[in-house]
């Protein structure tokens, strides 16, 4: 790590107090071009402490940046992780106040809730199917505090991988009666198809991504325990949502997802 502790803790600060008081701010490397990808999750695991030390509590782990569109749309190539929590979650067909974001952006997800825990290094996709209880869909509402969704890589990660609000939907089915990679997404703004996408967008497949989260928490000696809610990324590329738009995703085998912005 290149940063001290107190540096450290003011940066998480300052990354939460933007989310919360929705304000965007410079990004953190151009202050701080020595910090490393330790220091990068620290911040972020400062970001978690802060809430969990207020209440909320930390209900599911996601990966970032892992679609190959979205890779492209923010010229990058490696996925993040992060994490959200309770207070990010809004109902099925329910209201988000889009004055309470910055600049929210929409992207279906799939996701998985374990059934046993999945540890790093060496975790594939094979053994991510074996630890899987059910698949269900999801929409991330991202909002980077980063002015212009502007950011590198360490930015993004210590700033909790622009998580911001999400939606969970569908039906839950079991993962063998289902081909993550070919599965089919349809996303709709104001009944306007504005993307369509496969599983296999995210990193050949979905449960990639779970793999190398273990990995990378491995690396960190952490591992995903049993029970875990987990977005895998991004199938479609993020789209700007504006005040009154109506968001449909379809997700094929899995239902749908809705929600409004007021």
């Amino acid at each position: 790590m290149k940063l001290d502790q107190n540096t450290i803790l003011a940066l998480a600060e300052h990354l939460e107090n933007a989310e919360l008081q929705a304000r965007d701010v410079t990004m953190i490397t151009g202050d701080q071009p020595d910090m490393d990808w330790d220091d990068a999750y620290a911040i972020q695991d400062e970001i978690k402490r802060r809430k969990e030390v207020r209440g909320h509590k930390t209900v599911g782990l996601k990966a970032g940046l892992t679609s190959f569109a979205k890779m492209k749309q923010m010229g990058v190539a490696t996925p993040v992780f992060g994490f959200v929590s309770d207070y990010m979650a809004r109902p099925d067909g329910g209201e988000i106040k889009h004055g309470e974001l910055i600049h929210p952006k929409v992207e279906a997800e799939i996701c998985i809730v374990t059934k046993a825990p999945l540890k790093g290094p060496g975790c594939n996709v094979a053994a991510v199917m074996a630890a899987t209880d059910f698949v269900i869909p999801a929409v991330e509402v991202i909002d980077s505090r980063y002015r212009d969704f502007k950011f590198d890589l360490k930015s993004v990660i210590a700033d909790n991988t622009s998580s911001s609000r999400f939606v969970i939907g569908g039906r839950p089915r079991d993962l063998g009666d289902l081909d993550l990679r070919t599965l089919g997404v349809v996303l709709e703004i104001n009944g306007e198809i504005r993307s369509m996408a496969a599983g296999a967008a995210v990193l050949g497949h979905p449960l990639a991504a779970v793999a190398m989260m273990a990995n990378h928490l491995g690396e960190r000696g952490q591992h995903i325990p049993a029970g875990t809610f987990i977005m895998t990324g991004g199938v479609t590329e993020a789209l700007l949502v504006n005040p009154g738009d109506n968001v449909l995703v379809r997700f094929q085998d899995l239902g749908s997802v809705s929600m409004r912005f007021v």
